[in-house]
Order: structure tokens, then sequence, then C-alpha cells
């Protein structure tokens, strides 16, 4: 986004670096271009391979770490995520702005929200119909016969039905908007990366170019040392430096280049030359769990209907501790791309407005070596309260004859090592994938006996929800992060020691430093992060380019 918004005045030379491979119009691969987050099944291919993160601590006391799956192709996480297009709610913005980032209100942000955005459903002062991220919605109109099912259950939940979650703002039923067009992925190197851009002469783009460190002259960024994929190492000038790397890379390169906080980086060797104690700090991801439920062949998807994510319910949980909206549900046809996903339902569950916060530190200086990512999910126990009391609720919206009314159809999906291996796309897993697939198909008795050997150790979803403990303990062992790090850099007042960039995205106490990514986020919004992010990198574009 800011390598298009920068070149666009031709005073600007812009070269963009991206650690993964590029994918230019007409050669994007497809599964990245799937409507299904594809590329998450391949591998290492478009992610950073072996990051991991702690999740929390378990009941026992162990850390619960797992893969912490993160882009690395160009247009990063948005080459390989659900491709939600969720802004929040207004109050999340005029939050940042009491928070410090003063010019962040919801009135602020959002003619940039309308700047990146067309959105081919609807109009209005709230949407914009010109911008380069095509946002729709499969309407009620359209949906096939499992989202009218979920609906109906959620309607228990005495939430209105929606259609527009980005300009209606209560609690609700609605279609998830998601950023894609002719049912094909529009991440943010497709929107903005278009053959007229690419065709500039003031813009170099660089792919499989990994920065490896910025080189500082005192406060002042003279450029970065770059690493190819061949082995190869440059060094490239620069007047201003913009990092975008996410919430976990983008304060990994500012502590290895001496900017952060003092003491851990002189026990590492590494010269500090701005302190800045809050780079690291405010992590902040919603704490997850998932759930499968079987589908009976009437309401499993066409093969040829890729799009799975159908319905959302955002709603809120009335505890002590907790605020409007500040709970999620999406309710997915189809938990992964082989024949036995297509016979599962999928339930994402979220606290929309968490508590816990946690940190990363550098281990190293080599930038070889990932930071050390700490989530400290569930650490606030209001979190845990409402995250256990979610999964009473959602047992209590979907075991229900519009879907299933056998409660052993609905479990956690805590995967198993043979569900783990059947993930990964290839023709073997395919094939084992339909066996497992007849298997489950089975008569009812024998599908339970199969579903509690792989996915519950011989447990229930009735069994849990029939003790309080033992329900807090499985939501502690089976949380995760759902992708939306982000506030590691946060902005702030310059005032604020633990703020890291000012309102304009530029780094405390720097001459040339900006940061425009999930990292500069105050909080998180009551939302996933990917629209909110491309909104920060096109409010700060417009920044650098009056300045």
């Amino acid at each position: 986004m800011l390598a298009n918004r920068l070149s666009a005045d031709p005073a600007n030379r812009v070269l963009l670096l991206e650690a993964g491979e590029d994918t230019p119009p007409g050669a994007v691969p497809p599964e990245i271009l799937d409507s299904f987050p594809m590329p998450l099944f391949f591998g290492d291919k478009y992610i950073w391979p072996g990051l991991v993160a702690t999740i929390n601590r378990r009941a026992d006391g162990q850390a619960n770490t797992r893969l912490y799956e993160q882009g690395r192709v160009m247009g990063g996480s948005s080459s390989i995520n659900v491709q939600s297009a969720n802004r929040g709610l207004p109050r999340d913005y005029d939050e940042w702005e009491q928070l410090g980032a003063t010019g962040w209100g919801w009135y602020d942000v959002l003619p940039y929200f309308r700047r990146l955005e067309r959105d081919l459903d609807f109009g209005g002062p709230l949407h914009g119909q010109d911008g380069p991220v095509p946002i729709r919605r499969i309407l009620p109109q359209h949906w096939p016969p499992f989202a009218h099912a979920v609906a109906a259950c959620f309607d228990s939940s005495d939430c209105p039905r929606l259609l527009d979650q980005n300009a209606q703002f209560e609690d609700g039923i609605f279609p998830p908007a998601f950023s894609n067009i002719n049912d094909q992925r529009v991440s943010a190197a497709s929107a903005y990366l278009d053959p007229a851009t690419r065709s500039r002469r003031n813009l170099t783009i660089s792919a499989a170019s990994r920065v490896t460190s910025l080189f500082l002259s005192g406060t002042k960024a003279k450029g970065v040392e770059l690493e190819r994929t061949d082995g190869t190492i440059g060094r490239i000038g620069a007047r201003r430096v913009v990092i975008t790397a996410g919430a976990l890379q983008s304060p990994a390169i500012l502590m290895r280049a001496g900017i952060g906080p003092a003491a851990p980086l002189r026990s590492l060797g590494i010269n500090v030359f701005i302190e800045r104690r809050g780079v690291g700090a405010n992590l902040r991801d919603h704490p997850a769990l998932t759930f499968c439920q079987y589908l009976r062949p009437e309401l499993r998807l066409p093969v040829d209907f890729r799009r799975s994510s159908l319905v959302a319910l955002r709603y809120s949980s009335g505890m002590e501790g907790g605020s409007l909206s500040d709970m999620y549900i999406t309710a997915s046809a189809r938990a992964a791309w082989h024949a036995l996903g297509e016979r599962l339902g999928l339930y994402f569950l979220w606290c929309n407005r968490p508590y816990s916060m946690g940190s990363l530190r550098l281990t190293s200086p080599d930038p070889k070596a990932y930071p050390q990512i700490d989530l400290n999910l569930l650490s606030d126990p209001r979190d845990l309260r409402r995250l256990a009391a979610g999964v009473r609720s959602l047992g209590r919206l979907v075991i229900s004859p519009d879907v299933s009314d056998n409660p052993d159809d609905l479990f956690p999906a805590t995967f198993s090592p043979i569900i783990k291996r059947v993930s990964e796309f290839s023709d073997r897993h395919k094939r084992l994938a339909e066996l497992l697939a007849r298997i489950v198909d089975a008569p009812t008795l024998f599908r339970r006996i199969i579903l509690r050997s792989f996915m519950l150790g011989g447990s229930s979803l009735g069994k849990l929800l029939a003790n309080e403990a033992r329900l807090e303990e499985f939501v502690r062992n089976n949380v995760f992060g759902v992708w939306h790090a982000s506030g590691t850099c946060r902005m702030g007042r310059e005032s604020d020691p633990d703020a890291v960039v000012d309102p304009g995205g530029k780094v405390i106490g720097s001459e040339n430093i900006w940061i425009a990514d999930a990292s500069v986020m105050p909080r998180l919004p009551t939302a996933n992060t990917n629209i909110p992010t491309i909104m920060i990198a096109e409010k700060i574009s417009d920044g650098l380019l009056r300045a």
C-alpha cells in the first residue's frame, strides 16, 4: 500500500523490500487467489518458517507454545488470511485517541477506511466506492443451506439480523465482509501493486530480500542491510525508512538497530541509540477457541463454493469486566480443504475486547534468530471467564435441530497429530482425508467413538460443560491467538515513555524512521486486523506525502 501511495508522487524514489516471493498480476499462485485460505496448508512456503509463540501457561504451569503463522510473501498476511474486511467499531478509534493517538478518532480514520475500499454492496457516507480493495458479502439471498441453519441458531441469542457490520455498529448476526471479488482473494499486493503502479519509473520492487538491519548514525537511519535468498548481502541508503513488517517483526528490527528498552539490548551487546521501553511491549491478540460440528449432507457446501465463512455473531458477554460487543463467533461451512473438512462446520469463538497483554524480546542480535514471543493470553481472569462463558453460549446456540441436536456432533477442534498431518496440502493427505471422511460418515455411534478418540482424547463437550473447573482447564490448555498480533510499537504522545511512535507513525526520538502496521495500534480494535492495518498505512502515507 505504502509503495503505491508514496510512489504516486514522482519526486519520491521508492524501494519496496519483501522477504518472501512476489505475486505479480497474472502470476498470483492459485492457492493465494483461492477464497478459502489455502496458503496456510502449503507448509512454510508463504509463512515465516518455524516462528513460534508462547500462547500462555497451561493449567499445570507449563508453557503452551505453538507455531504462529505470519505471511512471508508479497502482501504479507493479507495474502494468507481469511480475507476479513471488518473495520471494528467507532469506539475503538475514539479510544485510540484517548490513549494518546491524537487524530485517530473515528471521524479521523473514517476517510481512510473509505479511501481504501470499493464496497460492492453498500454506499452512503460510511462507505467508499473508488478504492483499490473490493469488499463484499455473501448476502442472505445467496446463502447456502448451512448459513441459513446457523443464522437460525444464532437467532436464539436475541441479537438482530444485520447486513453491514461496517456501518451497523450494534450487536448482531450478519454476513461477514471480506476483501474478495469474482470469488478470488484481493490481498494488499493485488489491490495496490497493479500493473500501472508497478510500471512507475520511481518504484523498485525487490522480493526475496529480507531486511536484516537498519544502520543508524545517532538518531538517523542511513539505510538498511538486506539478505537475498541466494545469500548475497546488500546495503542500501535511504532518506526515509518506513517499516511495515508486522507486530512481531517490526519491533525486532528496531531492537536489533538499537531502538528499544536499554538494559535488555545492552545485555545482548547492542548499542542503544534511542531508548524506548515500549518496543516489544503491549502485545495483544484475540484469545480464541475453535470447534467443529459434524454436518449432515444437505448442509455441506457444493465443491465449487469456495467461500466458507458465511455468518458472524457479535454479542456482549454481559459479564462483570466485559463491555458491549466484547465477544465474537464466526461460522464456516468447511473446516479444511479436504474431504474430511467438507463434512465439518467450523466455529471460531474469541474475546473481541481482551485485557491480557504479552510482550516480545530479542534473544540474540542475529537477524536469523526470531524474537521470543509471549502472547500471555488469559493472564487477565476476565478473559478466561468470558471465553469459558462463550463456550457455553456456543453450545446453547448450535446444538440445535437446525444444524444438529446431537451434542456429540459438536466438539473442540483440539486437533490430534493425525489431523495435523492431514492438514498439509498433498495428494497423500487428500487420500487419507477421504478415508477419514468415510469413517466420519459412519453410523452415529461409530462416529462418536471416532471423534472422541481423535479429537477429544475420549472426552466429550457435554462433560466439559458440566464441570466449571474442567471447562476452565480446557480453555487454558487450548486457547490460541487468532493471528491478530498488534500493539508492540504503539502510538502515543511523545511525552509518554511507553509510546514508540508519534501519531504520525514516526519513531519517537528518530529523525527519519516510521512504522505503519498493526504494531502501532494502541489497543486491539473490536475486529480482525486486516482492514484496520491497511487503513493505518493509508493514513500514515498521507502524512508522509504532506511532510
